[in-house]
Order: C-alpha cells, then structure tokens, then sequence
C-alpha cells in the first residue's frame, strides 16, 4: 500500500475533490445514506444495500452511494440525502428506494412527498441547513458527519483531513503546537473545562523516556452519544487528533478507550486505523518526517467510573477500573505510571481544525471565556430528538424550541439535566441563560460531556434525583466510603420521598449527606453524585414537601398514586374490572364502576385498559 507525503495529500484534494460535489449538468449524484447506530436500528443498512443493487442492475455509472455517519435528526430516521439537490428523505422506507432511483436519479425529479416538511419550499428544495433544526448550528465536531464516508480515508483527506497533521509536523514545533491550542482558549469538552493547553504543556514539560496520550470515549452518561456519533461518522479526525497531541507532548503512543457496547464506532475506528497506518499516517516516520505515532484501541466494559481519568488508565494497563489518589497527577504518573494526557472525543476533534483555521477563528464563536461549540445529545421531553452542536453561550431556550421543535403535546417545560448523574438541573427560570462552563457552574449545574434530558410537567423531580442516584450507586467502584456508602443512604432516603414516608428531617439529612459525600469522595463520580439531589433541593423543594404530604404533583410515584373512576365518564362497559389482576373494581354492567382503594395495588392495569379516559390519577 503506498504511504502517503505531504504532496500526495495535496494532489488527492486536487484530482478528487469533485466526488463530493456531484455535478447536475453531467447528471452525477451522490447518495447519502445514515448509518450510524439510530438510523440503523431503522435498518438503514438495508436501505444502503438496495440503493447500490437497484444502482448496479440498472448500470448507472453516474452514481455514489454511500454510507455516512449520524446527520443528527435522529428522531426521524432513517435519512437518506440526494445530491446535488440535496432532497433531504427523512423517515425513509426501503420500498422507496426503486422509486427514488426511477424518479429522481433518472427522471430529474426530486420525490417531493418523502422529503422531510421543511424543506418544501413550493417547486424548490429547500436546503436543510436552513431548517428550524440545522438553521442556528455551526457544525464544526460534527462538520464531516453525515457528510463523508467514514470507511474511507480518501474522502476524509479530500475534506483537508490530516492536512492540519502535516502542517504540525513539518512547520510547527511541539511549543508552536500546544501555543497555538492555548490562543484558542480550547477547553476539555469532557465535562470539566479544563484548559486543553495545560493538560499538554504539562506533559510536555513531565520527566520520562515514554509518553501518552490517551482518548476518552467512554461515555457512560445515559442519554449521552456524541461521542458515539462522532467517532461513527468522522473516525479520521480523532487519529489526526491524537498524533498531532502526541507530537506535541512528545509521546510516541496513543490509546483510545471506547465502551464495547459501541459495535460500530468500534468497528469504524479500526478501520480508519488501519487505513492510517496503511498510508503511512501512523506508525514510524509519517508523511516522510522523522516523527513516529502508533495507536491502539483499549475496550472498555462499560462501567461508568472508567470515565475518570485514573479509573481510566488504570483500565488500559490492566489493572481493575476504579480511580487513584491525586496527586501525583496522570500528567506525570498516568498510564502504565508515565507521563498521560488524555482529552475526551470532542475536544480532539477541534484540534484540527483550530491548527486549519486559526485560533482567532475559533474564539470568533462562543463567549470570552468558553470559545468555540458545543454538541448535545437532546434526549427526553422533545420534539427533535437528536445531536446538534451550537456555538457556547446559546441559550436552552434556543436548543429547546429554536432548534429541536419544542415540548410534545404543548407540555409545559419543568427542568433539563445537564451532565448527567454529574450534572444538575436547569429550571424554567435559567431558559434564557447563555450554556456555557461558567455561566453553568454558577447557577450549582455543570457542561458535563453534552448529554441534555428535557423534562416536562409529566415529570417527578424526586423520581428524577432518584433515577440518576441509583445508577451513581450501581456504578461506584467502592473504594472510598462516602461514595460507597453515603449514595446508598441518600438513596434510601429518596426512595422514602417517593413512598410517601419521609419527614421534614428528611429533607435536612439529605442536604447535609450530599455536601458531605460531595466534599468527601475520592473522585469526580463521588464528587459529583450529590448534584441531582442537590439542584432538585435548591429549584423543586416543594415537591419534596409535598411527597411528605403524600402529594406527587406528576402523578409518577406509584405508592403516591390514587386511582378513581369519573362517574360522570364511566360507560359501565366494565373492560377495568375485568383486566383488574387483584379484582378490586366491582359494578354493574351499563352503570359506573368503583374502585375498592384498599385493595388497589396501583399497577395502573385499569388506567391503561379504559377506552373512555374515566379512570383518573389523583
């Protein structure tokens, strides 16, 4: 396989670069087909095999199918792209594929019934980049998802991949490199906002004849999949990355440390390391120079401390998962006990692009203290469902009813969660406050990796604080008490609120557990378990009070719930009493029906059996 020099990269831009902009007047298309992991739950693969078969009979030459990574609307998948049109298919069927191709590729007209709403425009197509969702994006993480094949390196290098490598390595020194990351004002995108400069100069500066650098794709917050989508769409950019810090800090090694439960990024990222290594992009001597970098892939068992960064580390040496004391830091005692730096998916992914472009580019987006952009994975209560990247200091409000369509059924907005079971929640009072690090941390929430779960009025905030306390208490490693043993006591005491149990004492004991555990635990997982209950307390104390009283105003609570039958509603059809498992529903045909309370196990069997909405929570 030949190895690529810097004027091969610039001679494949040159001769190639027409693939990705298919021309109309020599009827050329390109066919976009998502296949990252929510579009191919959808089957898109199936789709993407039909297209290149109907294709292949019908001996059209003029065309490219090709598979892509997440565009981001992942809420109507799967997604199909025609180009140079650019008809935006959304929810797409395989039964469309052959009428696509008949109609569109050869007939010259765009099938305007599948296309996604927004982007009808009267006879025209509408790009999608202005659409309510793609139109207040600046996609800079996300700039070659959905835009390229991740399985071919080709098409990454004629979007100016490894250019920014090339430059580093043979114009640049190491200093050059990392002052260069410092003037753009780069922070981790894992959930701390570290300054990415630090991490490296550190490490530069640490005593040791070996170096690393490290990947954290881990991801282990539920709800959470940027990272996921980046590495399925644009592997590339994060080995590009990855040497371009390995040449900065002056190590020779990389590891990626990506959950297993991530087939295909996994799978993806293989692929684009071998290819890499294959043209001369990893391994001894890249590009001609005398620079060497090797990577290798570290699986991860899903376990959420493996997001800390000694909990980390300590995974990929072999050792068991859970976190060290600091210091010493990992910048000078990290993987295998040499000097590590480790970023997060996100934060890679700009470096590229911030040694392309400039770091007066980069500031040019965001706010003073917190540049650049932000991907969220918008989950829970919404509309539009999906991954959008947004420059910091946009406001939820914009992410919520600008960009993905707003709360289902006009409910009422109650509260986001940011970060996480590491993060707090954002009430309806902060809608218009700008997202980004500061501005979060100083309202008792936190950025954390990017994951963003809406919650309506339908939702309990004690049952909220409850679910993610009980995911921190199955995921502590157990080394330290208060983690171990603290979460489990706040956890009890939760789960007396949600059982209509608990006294006001309560409500102290649980404030006074969660700054003690938060000030007390040994790493960030402990340290940052208590926010959900701590940011619940501060925004929602009322609901806690009203659980004393028996009262859960969502109606989620099952020990807090009551089950009447309207009677002015009531049918007498008796379906309730028939489905009824403990027989406490008793009445006569074509009269009302009664619910006996005592015995009523609250299964909610009833509730979802009556046609005529006469069974009502109280």
């Amino acid at each position: 396989m030949e190895k690529y020099t810097v004027e091969d990269l610039k001679n494949i831009k040159a001769q190639d670069e027409h693939l990705l902009t298919p021309d109309k007047d020599k009827k050329e298309y390109r066919i976009l087909v998502c296949n990252g992991t929510g579009c191919t739950s959808s089957k898109s693969p199936l789709i993407l095999k039909k297209f290149e078969e109907e294709i292949e009979k019908r001996g059209l030459t003029n065309v490219q199918v090709v598979k892509t990574g997440c565009f981001g609307l992942c809420a109507l998948g799967p997604i199909v792209i025609v180009y140079p049109e650019g008809a935006f298919y959304s929810e797409f069927n395989i039964d469309n594929v052959e009428r696509v191709i008949d109609e569109h590729i050869v007939g010259g007209n765009v099938c305007k019934d599948l296309l996604y709403g927004e982007t009808i425009d009267g006879d025209n197509v509408k790009p999608f980049a202005d659409t309510t969702f793609y139109g207040k994006q600046k996609r800079v993480v996300l700039r070659d998802c959905g835009v390229i094949n991740p399985e071919k390196i080709s098409e990454y290098i004629l979007r100016d991949g490894y250019t920014a490598l090339a430059r580093c390595i043979t114009n640049m020194k190491p200093e050059e490199v990392i002052d260069a990351i410092k003037d753009s004002g780069l922070r981790g995108r894992g959930g701390a906002g570290f300054p990415t400069f630090r991490k490296w100069e550190m490490v530069r500066a640490a005593v040791g004849d070996q170096k690393y650098v490290a990947c954290n794709a881990d991801e282990g917050d539920p709800g959470a999949f940027m990272d996921r989508s980046v590495l399925e769409g644009n592997p590339h950019c994060i080995i590009e990355a990855m040497a371009i810090a390995g040449y900065a800090v002056g190590a020779n090694k990389g590891y990626v440390y990506i959950r297993a439960e991530y087939p295909i990024a996994v799978k993806r990222l293989q692929i684009a390391i071998e290819q890499a290594k294959e043209h001369g992009l990893l391994g001894d001597n890249i590009l001609g120079t005398n620079f060497s970098f090797d990577l290798e892939i570290r699986l991860g068992a899903g376990a959420f401390v493996c997001g800390e960064e000694t909990a980390l580390m300590n995974s990929i040496a072999g050792l068991r998962g859970e976190p060290n004391v600091k210091p010493p830091f990992p910048a000078n005692k990290g993987i295998f006990g040499c000097p590590t730096s480790l970023n997060n998916v996100e934060t890679y992914a700009n470096i590229p692009q911030i040694i392309l472009n400039g770091a007066d580019w980069f500031k040019s987006m965001g706010t003073e203290k917190s540049p650049g952009t932000k991907v969220f994975a918008v989950t829970g209560k919404i509309n539009h469902v999906g991954l959008v990247e947004v420059p910091m200091g946009t406001t939820l409000r914009e992410i919520i009813y600008d960009i993905c369509g707003g709360i289902p059924n006009n409910k009422k907005f109650k509260a986001a969660q940011t970060g996480g079971p590491s993060g707090g929640c954002i009430p309806e009072e902060y809608l218009d406050l700008p997202i980004d690090f500061d501005t979060l941390s100083s309202i008792g929430c936190m950025m954390g990796s990017g994951g963003l779960i809406v919650m309506d009025e339908t939702t309990c905030m004690v049952d909220m604080a409850k679910f993610f306390l009980e995911f921190t208490v199955d995921e502590s490693c157990g080394k330290c008490v208060p983690c171990r043993i603290g979460n489990k006591r706040m956890l009890e005491i939760l789960t007396k609120f949600t059982q209509g149990k608990a006294t006001e004492e309560d409500i102290e004991k649980l404030d006074e557990l969660a700054h003690f555990i938060g000030d007390a635990s040994l790493c960030g997982l402990g340290k940052c378990a208590p926010n959900p209950v701590l940011s619940t307390l501060k925004s929602f104390r009322n609901e806690y009070e009203n659980h004393i009283k028996g009262i859960c105003d969502a109606k989620v609570c099952k020990a807090l719930k009551k089950y009447q039958i309207n009677k002015d509603v009531c049918k007498g059809c008796s379906s309730c009493a028939r489905s009824c498992p403990v027989g406490c529903i008793s009445g006569e045909i074509k009269s009302p029906f009664e619910i006996d309370s005592t015995k009523c196990i609250k299964c909610g069997t009833c509730f979802d059996k009556c046609k005529f909405g006469a069974i009502e929570i109280i």
